[in-house]
């Protein structure tokens, strides 16, 4: 019986910068988190982060996950280093996938805090994505997205670099991003905060398909929504921007398997 077998990747924990290989580490563990959440497409989608300047110097480099790997075998080794032109960096067998590279690409070096981009196709989140009017304000969780959601409108498959700037046109400072008849996609500062604002997405999506199931929603006031993005503390950096969060979560997977670290 055949057996697909990996493409081997030697350790790089001694051979990357300690700043490159704390954020390896890092990444893999929000692959197995998504994994663990269920917000996964097949070997499909991607999460990436921005390399800090102790790293890349000038150039601006990102990971990105290997294309052909599901995210419950990504570990910190086997992530890809890219520049902004889809340059391999680190001499990595595995490919990148184009769509991946040309969406994440264009907001790593057109939005100075996109540290972190996120981007998944759950079935609630295309479900919005591909409804008219998109995100309704009708719930406790889209309401702490008050003034933070963008829309951009669907040209197909995303690996036309000619499409980047209407994509960051669309974006503009806004971190929560519904893609129309695509799905969602969120930005950040930090891993944590990218993650907190999407998490807090895919739950509003989640409730306004289960709403929608049901009958009509009830409306959140513009005042009271503003109220509540204001008061919710999960996306702010002086209450840690979901790092709490994001650390029980990784207690989780690690508890499960901690093979990512590798």
């Amino acid at each position: 019986m055949l057996t697909a077998q990996l493409p081997t990747v030697p350790s790089r924990k001694g051979s990357a910068h300690t700043d490159e290989w704390a954020a390896r580490v890092r990444l893999a563990a929000c692959y197995r988190i998504f994994a663990m959440l269920g917000w996964t497409e097949m070997i499909y989608n991607h999460i990436t982060v921005r390399l800090p300047a102790s790293v890349s110097g000038a150039e601006k480099q990102f990971l990105i996950n290997p294309f052909g790997l599901h995210y419950s075998e990504v570990t910190a080794s086997n992530l890809v280093k890219i520049n902004l032109k889809g340059d391999v960096l680190d001499g990595s067998p595995h490919p990148v996938n184009p769509a991946g590279f040309t969406l994440h690409s264009t907001l790593h070096g057109g939005i100075d805090g996109a540290h972190c981009v996120m981007h998944t196709h759950t079935t609630a989140g295309v479900a919005v994505a591909s409804l008219q009017g998109g995100l309704s304000q009708s719930n406790f969780y889209s309401a702490q997205l008050h003034d933070m959601v963008a829309y951009h409108a669907f040209e197909g498959i995303t690996i036309h670099a000619e499409e980047g700037p209407r994509v960051l046109a669309s974006i503009g400072d806004k971190p929560a991003v519904i893609l129309r008849n695509h799905g969602l996609l969120s930005w950040g500062q930090t891993l944590e905060q990218a993650f907190a604002i999407l998490w807090t997405l895919q739950r509003a999506c989640e409730i306004q398909m289960a709403t929608l199931s049901m009958g009509a929603a009830i409306p959140v006031p513009e005042a009271i929504a503003a109220k509540c993005t204001r008061d919710a503390l999960q996306f702010n950096p002086a209450h840690g921007a979901g790092r709490d969060v994001f650390d029980a979560l990784v207690r989780q997977v690690d508890r499960i398997d901690d093979g990512y670290k590798n």
